[in-house]
């Protein structure tokens, strides 16, 4: 029997707000412990919550972005339950009326495109932090108590785990160019929850799920629901059953680790938040922040592709994130080649990028000082090998290109008269090479312009050299 693997994914994004859901608190990564806390954050009685106006707003474009029904009346909910890290014994959540309602986005495997569904997208709280490697006990941090995140649940529509990591990729895709989330997987601002079940092929009835908690990154997402996906296989070829479970990922052995079987929504004993009003957010609210999103990625994908004439993959790199697309084309206002400015940008920037790890708002080789090299470029002052040698130092010494060629003595040699000079010598000293060259082997062509740029110390101008060895060996 072939069995299908259905899958929905719940991700969890930290809002970039300065201060708490319901609270003052500043709401920030990395603080000392226990700094950001107040009677609110601790449900200390009778300490009231008030909403974030920025928190909504944020939710709201992220709606919009990606085609949701937004509701101008929610209602916040209390989602009870008890763990050490949630010191008023509940959550406050959205639950059968949330902000967002259905909405989709598109997704590309392997160069065919599928619609997934989002079945809502809601408001809630941020729980606190345990700590258990610090001390014999586990130590309670309240910082992260009340930090604002929404919720985004897709439908069960994706059918492989290549398929719901390209649905992550682009909902944290379009996190970033809306500015909403830093989506750093690591520090835990962007966090999934992936439901997965079986079913017979051709079968419309769902299987019975399991989950799997808490996943930051996106390949350990993907590897997560193959391993699940297997051992529910495993399971049910060998005539047994699978229980509705919630796991946790273990990244260090590539295994799921029972974490308690499956609480239903009614476990959780939702009731309307009875400290918080409803929710009523004007038209004109949501018409004015419809008419503030950025260019979203698939458009400005699109627009490369048409306006500079760029190919579909280099397209792809370049608007793969917002900062990056920015660079490229505040650099392609400045130097006008936007294939010579791609190349560059995709090979050298990127490596440079990735090896420093470091953002594009830390890179030292800023749009105009980049443009400026390819300038440098172009009219022969260096030659794109020494440049390759001139944008690293760019980067670790913060200069400008003119700067370190200078320093460098990188200047490309144009001069005709020199050149020639050089090229004699090189061609007197191989003489062999010379006729064999004559004799038809055209191919040594490169071999005298090696010789040619290794007596120039890599400064000559290879089009001159070119020019002078096509002259003198006729």
């Amino acid at each position: 029997m072939e069995y299908e693997i259905v899958i929905g994914l719940e991700i969890h994004a930290q809002l970039l707000t300065n201060t708490k859901l319901f609270c003052n608190c500043r709401s920030r990564f990395g603080d000392a412990p226990n700094t950001n806390g107040c009677p609110v954050c601790l449900g200390l009685p009778g300490a009231l919550p008030v909403l974030n106006r920025r928190a909504v707003e944020m939710a709201v474009r992220m709606g919009l972005a990606v085609g949701c029904t937004i509701n101008t009346r929610s209602i916040f909910a209390r989602k009870n339950y008890f763990y050490p890290d949630l010191p008023k014994g509940y959550q406050i959540s959205q639950y059968d009326m949330p902000i967002c309602g259905r909405g989709e986005i598109i997704i590309d495997v392997d160069g065919i495109k599928k619609p997934i569904g989002i079945t809502r997208i809601h408001i809630e709280e941020d729980a606190g932090k345990l700590i258990h490697d610090q001390d014999v006990d586990s130590l309670f941090d309240v910082n992260r108590c009340g930090t604002p995140l929404i919720e985004i649940v897709s439908e069960p529509d994706m059918r492989s785990p290549k398929e719901a990591y390209q649905y992550f990729a682009g909902i944290k895709q379009i996190l970033e160019y809306l500015q909403i989330c830093d989506c750093n997987l690591e520090e835990g601002s962007m966090r999934c929850d992936a439901n997965i079940s079986l079913r017979p092929k051709g079968e419309s009835k769902l299987g019975t799920k399991t989950e799997i908690k808490n996943m930051n990154s996106l390949k350990g997402v993907e590897k997560a629901l193959e391993y699940e996906a297997q051992r529910q296989e495993e399971v049910l070829r060998s005539g047994g059953e699978v229980i509705q479970q919630t796991f946790l990922w273990d990244p260090s052995t590539n295994r799921s680790i029972p974490m308690r079987s499956k609480e239903d929504a009614h476990d959780y004993r939702y009731f309307p938040e009875p400290d918080l009003m409803p929710l009523m957010v004007d038209q004109k609210v949501i018409d004015s922040l419809k008419e503030s999103l950025p260019e979203l990625p698939t458009a400005r994908r699109a627009r490369f592709e048409k306006q500079y004439e760029m190919p579909a993959n280099a397209s792809e790199v370049l608007t793969s994130e917002r900062a990056l697309a920015d660079y490229f084309e505040v650099t392609v206002n400045i130097f006008s080649d936007a294939r010579q400015v791609a190349n560059w940008i995709m090979t050298d920037i990127l490596r440079i990028i990735n090896d420093q790890k470091i953002s594009i708002s830390q890179l030292r080789i800023t749009p105009s000082r980049l443009a400026s090299l390819l300038k440098l470029i172009q009219d022969g002052t260096v030659s794109a090998k020494a440049a390759r040698k001139v944008i690293d130092l760019i980067h670790s010494e913060d200069k400008e290109p003119a700067e370190i060629i200078d320093q460098q003595g990188l200047r490309q040699v144009s001069d005709s008269n020199a050149l020639e000079t050089a090229v004699k010598k090189v061609l007197d000293a191989n003489p062999e090479e010379v006729e064999r060259y004559k004799s038809g082997n055209k191919k040594l062509i490169s071999f005298f312009v090696g010789q040619t740029m290794k007596a120039t110390k890599g400064a000559g101008n290879p089009k001159e050299i070119n020019s002078i060895l096509a002259k003198l060996l006729g």
